[in-house]
């Protein structure tokens, strides 16, 4: 299934190459602002949509940051430390966040096509 026109927040599966996982999506702006602040971890990766750059000010872990364009296709892929602003991708309509090393034992890499049921 490619992206719906408008997610909402909650809870569902995404399938990455080497299986899938739990995800959370934050859809609207209250749940996206917080995004993972005040966490220590996450089980699983988070959905950020409509969304088209993050920052890590605040947050108490590294984390991996997929942008993914409406077709949910990674269109560029890094890690982040705490404390710092990523650049806006022009191409991408959704971000997803895990835990720093998640994204790669996954196998997402540029050019991958995820899938999300929710």
């Amino acid at each position: 299934m490619g992206s719906p026109r408008h997610w909402r927040n909650g809870t569902g599966r995404l399938t990455v190459p080497e299986g899938s996982v739990p995800v959370e999506i934050a859809a609207s702006y209250g749940t996206r602002r917080r995004g993972l602040l005040g966490r220590d971890g996450i089980v699983g990766a988070l959905l950020l949509s409509p969304c088209s750059s993050v920052h890590t000010f605040r947050m108490r872990f590294a984390i991996d940051v997929a942008y993914l364009d409406r077709d949910l296709r990674v269109v560029d892929l890094v890690t982040m430390v705490p404390g710092r602003l990523g650049l806006p991708r022009p191409r991408a309509r959704h971000v997803l966040e895990a835990e720093a090393g998640a994204m790669e034992r996954w196998g997402i890499r540029p050019g991958t096509r995820l899938e999300i049921t929710a």
